[in-house]
């Protein structure tokens, strides 16, 4: 086994199922997927760490987006019970790491991304690594790609401090969103499930990411 296998098999073994990920499909996912393949040139030595790893900074080097903590990955996944004929909509598709691990449990993957960069970036990273079930487009995160929908799965590869209506929207009956609500250790894993005449919701557990674009409450003052 060569170091990044066993490195996978650790992240495996000591973050998801310390973190109650024990859907077997997803640890499979997991460990088939070279994350180092996906992280930042400058960051592949820590892409096992059990941390939100910096994919774009600001211009005095403060973290914009991340690719989320593995263990919370796993977890919000196997909340959203893809199954092997899903039509998944990820929402923020980053580098394109969690497209590649959604590829290997659904039957497709549109991944949306707002910044042509790193949707140029992930559509080459997912090329190399032979994904062939996932394409990669380009639009405002909140709206989702109706284009496409209804969807089986949306999954919102990040933290929302807005209701994300326009997604629910876009989801066939029966149909799942899981994201993050909430700014910091204030967040919360949600599952949201679309029936016939309403959508419901519960939390599942705590989990911080970083808040994606288009879903940042902008501050108001109180008169």
């Amino acid at each position: 086994m060569g170091d990044e296998a066993l490195l996978r098999t650790r992240m495996v073994n000591n973050q998801l199922r310390t973190f109650d990920v024990t859907d077997h499909r997803v640890q499979d996912a997991m460990l088939a997927v070279e994350r180092e393949r996906f992280a930042p040139v400058e960051e592949r030595a820590i892409a096992y760490s059990d941390e939100a790893i910096p994919i774009v900074r600001d211009e005095i080097g403060r973290p914009t987006r991340t690719m989320t903590r593995p263990a919370i990955l796993g977890r919000l996944i196997q909340l959203a019970q893809v199954g092997e004929e899903d039509v998944v909509l990820l929402v923020g598709a980053g580098l394109g790491y969690t497209a590649a691990v959604l590829g290997q449990i659904a039957g497709s993957v549109i991944a949306l991304e707002s910044d042509p960069d790193l949707a140029e970036r992930a559509t080459n990273a997912l090329e190399e690594a032979d994904v062939t079930n996932v394409a990669v487009v380009v639009g405002a995160l909140p709206e989702g790609y109706a284009s496409e929908a209804p969807y089986d799965v949306i999954f919102v590869d990040g933290a929302i401090q807005t209701e994300p209506a326009e997604l629910l929207d876009q989801l066939k009956i029966g149909g799942r969103l899981v994201a993050i609500e909430g700014e910091g250790l204030a967040g919360r894993a949600k599952l949201y499930v679309k029936g016939s005449t309403s959508v419901s919701s519960r939390t599942a557990f705590n989990a911080a990411a970083g808040t994606l674009p288009g879903f940042t409450v902008e501050p108001s003052f109180v008169f």
